[in-house]
């Protein structure tokens, strides 16, 4: 952003040792956080050593200090915003709680007084969108609420990080330590990280204690020249009806039952006795937000949630996309009225030939540019900033960028460009094969308008794709996990009985050639990848698999867009998951399975993602002036004294 200022203010010659300046304007920055909250051992020399007596640890005033690796920027900030020359301060730190955070911290520590402040709230790096920002600059204050959630989210998970990683270190510290052969250890305890390490144990428990019930399907195959198969599925007239042979409505519990059953068949008469025929259309997916990229972007290139976050803030930073950090998938009414923009900026500065191939059968077509009645705008479901789309610009920027920014940034035009194309329709055949009261069915399934499955349809990149031989706990996971993608499973329907199947007649007698059993079995649950991960973590701790089901649930998650990777990240750094690098699984380590073992049997409830998200859930309260911060912060210490003196009482 700061070039974007420098030009904007006309700003030229040197960095002046962190900062520009003109005749009218000075641009400095901050480098990421400037400003921390003190360890304890700041307020009381004698809080340096871990002691049950010396907890709970509840400041009435919190204390906050300058990170010595940015002092020296921090006193440039400082002499610059104490200048008697400057009257009136232009916050433009990042636009969400975080970035208002980093700038009130940096205010606190000056001692700012007596100066208009203006907050800066954008949705992209470009021009046209700072200038809009500055000339529609609010007054600090009215972002209060906004700063109060920042510092209520800070203290909340420092105080629970604080108490309770010491408390369970003290009374359990000494036990995990001798399990994992190690002198001594610190059980790090956080409000969501806890949280997410609950998630990743159960999960491979229920993986582990998982036992395989295998099940006998009948599969039928009928007619003369052209054959096609039905699977035999339980009706209330069915013989087999509720019968305790059955392990569910289409398999039996042994293969000899399914045998028998089979038996039973003989000289018997097959008839049509449905063909249900059906048009199904389908929209383009919704676009992205931070955690339906990350997950995207884990599927298609095995990259971790942090990585995905790096490239799309570069992206930013060089005008190429819109703010990355929402938890929105749809557009402003506002936005969506100029869309044209964007997309005229991409037809003109995107020299990419598929992307251009698109741009061009929208104008030949003539599609729709008019978004203003369709999913894909909605401000009640916008609360910081609109979704992730291509601004249009930048792209004097766009060959400097490295291969795999290219190819997330075409990722994010190409959903950009979806919304614009029409439905895929398709046509459905379900065929009902009839022998006295029992029912075999198929179906067939082909896709007769590609609409916007044009843009979307998944390609498999063989070229690009590493052939491995080995086989390991890992790539048995990748390849039994579910398909996230519709298109995926569209793509993968059997139509190869397509049109044997239309051809046939309800009430048409059809020949039995032949009845086969088919095993299957259950499967355990999948493990959790980086991006499955950021996507339970967004929905409470649900993976949904359903898109649209997702959208429809949403709502306070496990922590934030901007803080889930970093989440992941520290979890794999104190060793408590590990992130495989070809696959992206998760899985738990020993000692981070100890560590779930004492909170479960400790204060089980800070593994509950329903709790963890009803704190989020309380933090955006505060923001949107729901209730007070005094209310939380209210709560938030009672919980914190009732769970220490309930451990320190059991001791």
């Amino acid at each position: 952003m700061q070039e974007n200022l420098q030009r904007y203010f006309g700003i030229d010659g040197a960095n002046k040792n962190g900062y520009l300046e003109s005749e009218e304007w000075i641009v400095t920055w901050c480098v990421g956080h400037l400003v921390t909250m003190s360890y304890p051992e700041k307020y009381d020399e004698r809080l340096k050593f871990w002691r049950l007596d010396t907890l709970p640890f509840l400041p009435k005033e919190y204390k906050y200090e300058v990170i010595p690796s940015v002092e020296k920027q921090f006193n440039i900030i400082k002499g610059l915003l104490l200048r008697e020359d400057v009257d009136t301060i232009y916050v433009s730190t990042d636009s969400g709680r975080e970035g208002e955070y980093i700038y009130r911290l940096v205010e606190q520590e000056v001692g700012v007084k007596d100066k208009i402040r203006k907050r800066v709230w954008i949705d992209s790096q470009t021009e046209e969108e700072i200038k809009r920002g500055i000339k529609e600059a609010k007054d600090l204050s009215e972002y209060n609420s906004l700063s109060d959630s920042a510092y209520l989210r800070a203290k909340e998970d420092y105080l629970i990080g604080i108490n309770f990683s010491r408390l369970l270190s003290i009374i359990y510290g000494r036990r995990v330590a001798k399990q994992i052969n190690e002198d001594k250890i610190s059980i790090s305890v956080g409000r969501v990280m806890t949280c997410v390490l609950g998630m990743v144990v159960s999960r491979e428990r229920e993986i582990r204690n998982f036992v395989k019930t295998p099940y006998y399907k009948i599969v039928g195959k009928f007619g003369t020249e052209n054959i096609f198969k039905a699977e035999w599925k339980v009706t209330e007239k069915s013989k087999n009806f509720q019968s305790p042979k059955l392990y569910n409505d289409s398999g039996f519990k042994k293969e000899e039952d399914a045998k028998a059953f089979i038996e039973s068949f003989e000289g018997k008469n097959a008839k049509i006795s449905e063909v249900k025929k059906s048009k199904t259309k389908e929209n383009p997916p919704l676009l992205f937000n931070l955690a339906e990229i990350q997950n995207e972007c884990t599927k298609r290139f095995k990259i971790k949630p942090d990585e995905t976050l790096a490239i799309i803030q570069e992206l930013y930073e060089k005008k190429l996309v819109t703010y990355p950090r929402t938890d929105a998938r749809v557009l402003s009414s506002a936005v969506a009225k100029v869309i044209t923009k964007n997309l005229n900026g991409i037809a003109k500065g995107f020299k990419d030939a598929e992307v251009q191939g698109y741009i061009k059968k929208m104008s030949e077509e003539k599609y729709s540019t008019n978004l203003a009645k369709t999913k894909y705008v909605d401000d009640s479901k916008i609360t910081d900033h609109y979704a992730i789309i291509p601004t249009g610009e930048g792209y004097e920027n766009y060959e400097k960028l490295q291969d795999l920014q290219k190819q997330v940034y075409k990722i994010i035009v190409k959903r950009f460009l979806a919304i614009f194309y029409p439905q895929a329709e398709f046509s459905k055949v379900t065929v009902t094969v009839q022998i006295e009261n029992e029912e075999f069915t198929t179906s067939g399934k082909v896709c007769t308008k590609k609409g916007y499955l044009e843009i979307l349809k998944p390609k498999s990149d063989n070229k690009t794709e590493k052939k491995n031989t080995e086989t390991n706990i890992d790539e048995k996971e990748e390849s039994k996990s579910k398909k996230e993608n519709q298109n995926e499973i569209e793509e993968e329907s059997d139509n190869s009985n397509l049109d044997i199947l239309l051809s046939l007649k309800k009430g048409q007698n059809i020949e039995i050639n032949n009845f086969e059993t088919k095993m299957a079995e259950t499967s355990p649950p999948t493990r959790y990848n980086s991006g499955s991960m950021i996507l339970a973590m967004e929905n409470a701790g649900k993976l949904i698999e359903d898109e649209e089901l997702r959208e429809q649930i949403k709502g306070a998650g496990i922590g934030t867009s901007a803080t889930r990777a970093e989440i992941m990240k520290k979890l794999e750094k104190i060793q408590y998951i590990a992130i495989n690098n070809k696959t992206q699984i998760i899985t738990p380590t020993a000692k981070g399975e100890l560590i779930y073992d004492v909170v479960r049997n400790s204060m089980p409830d800070m593994l509950n993602p329903k709790l963890t998200a009803s704190w989020e859930k309380g933090l955006d309260m505060v923001a949107k002036k729901e209730i007070k911060a005094e209310e939380f912060m209210e709560k938030l210490e009672t919980y914190v004294k009732s769970k220490i003196n309930k451990l320190v009482i059991q001791q």
